[in-house]
């Protein structure tokens, strides 16, 4: 199948290899000339820029836009727009709002262009893993992009099938589903991200505690120095909290033990606050979803304004001192 990739980063340019050695045919552009290179060297077709890749393309011309969520998006698409004629597909893999997607899905469509949602999981290993898609958008189209999805997709592999599921859309098992009408790809893969950063906290947590068990401020007799690399990595077999994310920790603790590379400044995608207000606006409870990502937001501050709040409280009821600033003070703790 023919289908252009607008956006070499490094989800985009995988998708584009991945297709290629699946035989499709792949027309790229990429405003960096040597992201366009690197692609064309392993089949692909360049293109100087977005109309050039248009013109490539046989209708009806699917064109798989990858790029970071917000403006550049939403320019491309609408230059995209008056480039394709009625029929052609624009398939949007990034991160984008889901509720963008129903108002540009209703802009096209007046236009007769099909659009598609794809929220899209894998990361930079989705070229030797597959990628995981949520797919938004009219069942027709979604179904004549079956095999790009297929190619894209992790299939079976050897994760063991779920019983009961005969009967059932066998795409599931396969690593992607049409989730809904435009929009509902999207926001399937945005309260994924949610659970994500819920997920990611949890181990977070759980190996801090475990770093500070050797901490001089517990009694002797009660400390631990443990290996936190072994423990992750025992975790990894057998385990019930066994994952592709504590995989990752365990490659990271084995590299470098104390983690010594990174400062633990911890930048969200938006789609961890997206979750958020969706629970809002259904009135549904995500205490840990919720407390992941302001977690996130503190981690980008030394201190903050209400942690002075708080040390301001504590020196009223209490006559607390901050660390360093009251040596001797024998005030209870509270």
């Amino acid at each position: 199948m023919q289908i252009g990739v607008i956006g070499l980063g490094r989800m985009g340019g995988n998708i584009a290899r991945r297709l290629i050695r699946y035989s499709h045919e792949v027309v790229v552009y990429d405003h960096a000339p040597n992201a366009i290179a690197e692609v064309s060297r392993v089949g692909a077709i360049p293109a100087d820029g977005l109309a050039a890749l248009a013109q490539k393309l046989k209708p009806p011309r699917p064109i798989w836009v990858m790029l970071p969520a917000g403006k550049i998006t939403e320019e491309v698409i609408g230059e995209l727009a008056t480039l394709l004629q009625a029929g052609d597909i624009i398939i949007d893999g990034g991160n984008t709002f889901w509720k963008d997607d129903i108002r540009r899905a209703k802009a096209l469509n007046e236009r007769g262009i099909h659009y598609v949602d794809v929220g899209t999981s894998g990361g930079v290993w989705g070229l030797e893993r597959g990628y995981c898609m949520m797919i938004g958008g009219t069942k027709a189209i979604v179904d004549h992009l079956d095999p790009i999805f297929q190619a894209l997709a992790p299939g079976i592999g050897n994760v063991p099938r779920t019983p009961g599921r005969d009967g059932r859309d066998p795409r599931a098992e396969l690593g992607y589903i049409h989730a809904g009408p435009n929009g509902a790809g999207h926001f399937v893969k945005m309260v994924h991200n949610g659970i994500e950063y819920g997920i990611m906290q949890a181990f977070a947590e759980g190996f801090d505690i475990l770093k500070n068990a050797s901490s001089e401020t517990l009694p002797a007799q009660a400390r631990f120095d443990l290996d936190l690399a072994d423990i992750a990595e025992v975790w990894r077999r057998g385990s019930v909290i066994s994952s592709w994310l504590l995989d990752l920790t365990a490659i990271a603790l084995t590299a470098d033990p104390k983690l010594s590379a990174f400062e633990g400044v911890v930048e969200d995608s938006g789609e961890g606050r997206w979750t958020i207000m969706a629970a809002i606006e259904e009135a549904v409870p995500a205490d840990v979803l919720s407390a992941a990502l302001f977690t996130r937001f503190r981690s980008r501050r030394d201190h903050t304004f209400a942690e002075k709040i708080l040390s301001a409280m504590r020196k009223g009821f209490g006559q607390h001192s901050e660390p360093g600033a009251g040596a001797g003070h024998k005030a209870k703790p509270s």
